[in-house]
């Protein structure tokens, strides 16, 4: 994989989108299959459940779930046989009694997520890895069973519920680094043949940039976005300052990052069409997603979503607490009270206008981060692949002083290299160019006031 990226890198354009249709054509055979097209009108049918019906899938399913998880997964044997927990008691299981299981947290999904937590029974899959934005990202392991379903319910909660669909020509800003070099030049895009997919950089957008991003839309006929909530702001941001013509999107989907009011505002009139955010994250072990009337739902049968205070307690309508998540499609590697680590406020009339009978969310709280600023004026909130690979690491946080100089904590294990400073030294200048780069290494990162670590910090004015 890192000859094909070297490669990658040094290709001519032509030959860059060749790559990357060829990868697109294995991951569109990989989301899209049997398995997809079976679990539309089942997943469709279950937006009809009444309130009761919600409760006796949900109860099914998360036993199911359990006693899978007790007798085939080490991890959970061991953990629940531990706390005096029999394979009889799983079925007889109530979703009330989830309160007696521990936290599955983020340091045992790195430290067990591809040994103990993973099935004795497991299809072959792949891992997919998290941005690793604060340190060592988390892997989750996707069977195309899993994979397919999982993209079944998004295309009908998420694309559809906006009114597109995965057949439309889309443009995507995201994590992926389709322009590896900080310097490079127009075009700011590649095109994926086989999905009809314009990826955009998230690390090239700037105020001179802006116009040939909207040259891509024009080109390639771009019909929705979808991507990282800040990037889409600050291309929409751009255009607006600027004036610059764009087509008429159908929709923008937002994602990762929490999407305000100006946020929305600025997008919508950018690109002249609603704004749809959503909320899930790679362990797919939940989704929130936003309808035609607004609404904020979360998808039942994806999992069951805790919404805790700070004593683990269930918050009231109307009030916010942290997110402990269970899903129900992962069987090789189930997440099973997982502290995903975000934030999310539950509406007080919990009734809706669409008829849809799901837990109706006011605000994904979601990852709040400083906006870090380039030499040539790019902006970005997202350092993907920034701390991937490096052993020892434990977590990592990036704080920008001046425009040239960048500060980087680090919390490690004994096992860490310092060599790899130069790695992360690499790795950051080829999104901003050259830097004065230091590290500082500390016991801690510092956390806000509503216990979360900042991935990124500025003290720009």
């Amino acid at each position: 994989m890192k000859l094909i990226t070297k490669i990658y890198a040094i290709l001519p354009v032509f030959l860059q989108n060749t790559l990357i249709s060829i990868y697109g054509f294995y991951w569109k055979k990989q989301r899209l299959g049997n398995k997809f097209y079976k679990a539309i009108p089942t997943y469709k049918q279950h937006e009809k459940f009444s309130k009761k019906q919600w409760h006796e899938y949900q109860t099914t399913a998360l036993r199911k779930l359990l006693i899978h998880a007790f007798t085939n997964v080490p991890y959970y044997k061991e953990k629940y046989s531990a706390l005096g927990y029999t394979l009889q008691d799983f079925t007889t299981f109530e979703i009330s009694d989830l309160k007696n299981l521990p936290y599955l947290e983020k340091e045992d999904l790195r430290k067990f997520g591809t040994t103990t937590l993973l099935s004795t029974k497991k299809e072959k899959g792949n891992f997919i890895a998290s941005s690793g934005s604060t340190g060592t990202p988390t892997k989750i392991y996707f069977n195309k069973t899993f994979h397919q379903i999982w993209s079944a319910i998004y295309e009908l909660r998420v694309r559809n519920w906006a009114g597109v669909n995965h057949k439309m020509a889309r443009g995507m800003i995201g994590g992926r680094r389709v322009l590896p070099n900080a310097n490079a030049k127009a075009p700011f895009y590649r095109y994926n043949y086989f999905e009809k997919q314009t990826y955009f950089s998230a690390y090239h957008l700037s105020e001179k940039t802006a116009v040939n991003y909207v040259k891509g839309l024009q080109k390639n006929k771009v019909e929705y976005l979808v991507g990282y909530a800040m990037s889409i702001y600050f291309w929409a941001d751009f255009i607006n300052q600027q004036n610059i013509k764009t087509p008429k999107l159908k929709a923008v989907l937002t994602s990762s990052e929490k999407l305000t009011a100006p946020m929305r505002i600025a997008i919508e009139k950018a690109f002249q069409c609603k704004v749809y955010d959503a909320y899930s994250g790679v362990e797919a072990c939940g989704l929130i997603s936003e309808n035609e009337y607004g609404e904020l739902l979360f998808s039942a049968d994806t999992g069951i979503m805790e919404i805790l205070n700070e004593n683990g307690k269930d918050v009231a309508f109307g009030e916010s607490g942290e997110v402990i998540a269970t899903g129900f499609l992962n069987y090789d590697q189930p997440l099973i009270r997982y502290r995903i680590g975000d934030n999310v406020q539950l509406t007080k009339d919990q009734t809706t206008k669409s008829g849809v009978n799901m837990l109706k969310i006011e605000t994904i709280v979601g990852r709040i981060e400083d906006v870090i600023l380039g030499k040539d004026g790019r902006k970005m909130v997202r350092f993907h692949g920034l701390f991937i690979n490096l052993e020892g690491l434990k977590s990592a946080q990036i704080i920008q002083h001046s425009i040239e100089n960048i500060e980087i904590k680090l919390v490690v294990h004994t096992n860490f290299n310092k060599k790899s400073e130069t790695i992360i030294t690499k790795r950051l200048e080829s999104q901003l160019g050259k830097l004065n780069v230091t590290f500082t290494y500390v016991t801690n990162l510092p956390r806000t006031k509503n216990g979360k670590i900042k991935a990124v910090i500025s003290n720009l004015h």
